[in-house]
Parts: structure tokens; sequence; C-alpha cells
């Protein structure tokens, strides 16, 4: 730094003002120091400047389910948050999480200094987990569970989801709605298959057994073919999710049942090339840019010390045709 103020002429501070703050500086000192940058070749060491502030502007992001949208797409829009926040991130990846692998990514995390953790806890072992490691440093789940033990939540409301589509449905004349949900250890499903239940009651219309499902194409798949041969084909399906409509159309399609002339399907997440399906598909999308910028400004919030609350968001629904 002290080499770039004496090429262009200036203090260490100016310096120190173009690189941190450049809206402080005059342009023309500006562009004389940036020119000394390039020439020089300089680059800011991080490493002495967290000596200096004490602080790292890291924040650790741990997540599970990576094979499925809602997970992959919170972590896409956390990252994107944090560097539009002025911070780096550092990802574990955890496909089947234990204690003893949980307790070294934390560890590993405050060894590293991040000033926050962002948990993607899709299912109650990853919350429980989280919880029991993430003492001593804030910590944000973004699960659709409640604020405890010293975790802030961020989520969706799944179950307002589940209650849209749904009621969409019952709006478009449909009476017998059965549901394909996703693992009820996962949040998600759970508050899924609640909205559904909520829409049925209110419309005063029977509750139907679940199907539950894996997530997959496959268990959708294995759905329709039940129906087919229990000679049971309802008027609608509400999927818990996309993946699982695709599944649950190609099903009804190969048995050449008409959508949505006889059966009516609602999926969820609205996943790349959903409205691309055949027929293209109705789904709840989900807001996982604005969910990313919820989790980091909570997380940024907490690590000023920020008492754990709940924060949720809405989704939305995208009509299209697979809705009669």
């Amino acid at each position: 730094m002290i080499a770039v103020a004496r090429l262009a002429g200036v203090s260490h501070q100016t310096v120190s003002r173009v690189i941190n703050a450049p809206e402080t500086v005059r342009p023309e000192t500006k562009e004389r120091v940036e020119a000394a940058i390039a020439e020089l070749g300089y680059v800011r060491n991080m490493a002495a400047r967290t000596l200096i502030t004490q602080q790292t502007a890291l924040l650790g992001v741990v997540w599970t389910g990576s094979g499925y949208v809602g997970p992959s797409g919170t972590v896409a829009g956390i990252e994107v948050a944090a560097r539009a926040s002025g911070y780096s991130t550092l990802v574990a990846a955890l496909e089947n999480p234990h204690d003893d692998e949980v307790a070294q990514v934390f560890k590993g995390f405050r060894d590293r200094g991040v000033e926050g953790i962002a948990v993607v806890a899709p299912h109650e072992r990853m919350a429980r987990l989280a919880r029991e490691h993430s003492t001593r440093i804030p910590t944000v789940l973004v699960a659709d569970t409640e604020p405890d033990d010293g975790c802030h939540v961020v989520t969706v409301d799944q179950r307002l989801g589940g209650r849209m589509a749904t009621a969409h449905l019952i709006d478009r004349g449909c009476r017998d709605i059965r549901h394909i949900s996703g693992p009820l250890d996962w949040f998600d499903a759970r508050k899924r298959l609640a909205g559904w239940r909520d829409a049925l009651l209110d419309a005063g219309l029977p509750l139907p057994a679940v199907i539950e499902g894996d997530w997959s194409a496959e268990s959708g798949y294995a759905a329709s073919e039940r129906m087919l041969a229990d000679g049971d084909l309802p008027d609608a399906v509400f999927c818990g999710n996309d993946a699982t409509a695709l599944g649950l159309m190609a099903g009804l399609r190969d048995a050449g049942v008409d959508m949505p002339g006889q059966v009516s399907v609602v999926g969820y997440d609205d996943s790349i090339g959903a409205a691309f399906f055949a027929p293209p598909l109705t789904t709840v999308a989900q807001p996982f840019r604005e969910l990313g910028g919820a989790c980091v400004g909570v997380l940024v919030a907490a690590v000023t010390g920020d008492a754990p609350a709940r924060t949720q968001l809405a989704p939305e629904l995208r009509l299209r045709r697979s809705v009669r």
C-alpha cells in the first residue's frame, strides 16, 4: 500500500480510501491510485486486514439435500446476497449429516473465523444437529420451524403454498383432490401437507389418504400406477414438488389420461423447465433470491446481537395449463 501511495503521489490513507470507500475520493485521485495499483499488481491482504479489524467478512453455509431444487436454490440465493453485502462464503455440503461430521464442519468454520453460519436444514436431523453445534456463534436456520436454542429462522411459508395450490384446484371445480407429499421428516413436506388439509377442510371436502413420496419423478410415476390399478382417478393431484408432478403426469399420459381434462395437476417450486412440461405445469414458486437476501440480512443482524426471531416470506402461485 505504501508503494502504491508513493507511485501515485498520495498518502497511504488515500490508497485505503480508494480500496474501501472509493466514493469518498475525488475521481482524478481515484484514477491515479487505480493506475498505480494496476502497474504494481497490488492486491489487498485479507489475512492482514482481519488481524487489524478482527472481522473476517466470512459467512459459513451448511446444507444438505443438494439434489433438490429447494435447498440448492436457497444456497445460490445466500451466496449471491452475501457477495452483494461484502461477505465471502465458505460452503459445506453434507449429503447424510451425522453428529461427528457436523461438529467438524462447525469447528472448521470457527477456526476460519466465520462471523455467522447459515444452515439450510430441510429436515429434523439437520436442524437438531445445527442447534447442538451452533453455540457461541450466530446461526440462522433456513427451515420452516421455530426459532429456539439461540438460532434465528428464515423460511418460506410452505403451509400457505400448500393452501394456495389446493384452493386453486377447488376454485376450478375439483372436489376429489389427492396429495403426493415429500418425505414426512422434511419440514416443507409436512407444512405443504398441512396447507392441503386446511384448504380441503375449509371447503368441507373429504380428506383422502396421503401418498408419501420422496421428491422424485419415480415416486410420482408409481403413484399414477397405483391410482390406475385401483381404477380410482381423482379430479386433481397436488404434488409436493415439480419432479413428483413430472413423474405423475408421465404415468397418466402413458395410460392415455387427458390432463387437465380428466385430472388436473399442481406442483411446487417452479423448477427450471416446469413451463415446458406437457401440459405446462401450474406450480407454487419459492422466492429463492429473496430468501437468500433475507437470510444474509438476518445473519448480519445476529452478528451484532439481535435476539433470535423468525422471518417468513410468501410463495407465489404460477398459473399454467395443467389445471382445467
